[in-house]
């Protein structure tokens, strides 16, 4: 069961999800909120990477992979644009 590719990708998401739970708990500790946002975007770019490629089978088509892995990245990049902007302007 251990070896299951499915059954490692639930492990790695849920680590993941207690990552972003732990990282959003910082809040208020000093640490700024644009680092907290900026690893939450991360880990959740990590999160659709792995259930593209295993959920979804990409692992099987690298091209493919590598195509949707830059669209996410490029599309997390815009979000965190957005989500960052006022933390300059104010």
């Amino acid at each position: 069961m251990l070896s299951d590719p499915i059954f490692r990708a639930w492990g790695i998401l849920l680590a993941l999800s207690a990552a972003s739970v732990f990282a959003s708990a910082l809040l208020g500790t000093g640490v700024p909120q644009a680092v907290i946002g900026a690893a939450v975007f991360f880990l959740a770019w990590l999160k659709a990477r792995v259930i593209l490629l295993r959920y979804l089978g990409l692992w099987e088509a690298p091209a493919w992979a590598a195509g949707f892995t830059w669209v996410l990245g490029l599309y997390g990049l815009l979000m965190l644009g957005l989500y960052l902007i006022p933390a300059f302007i104010a």
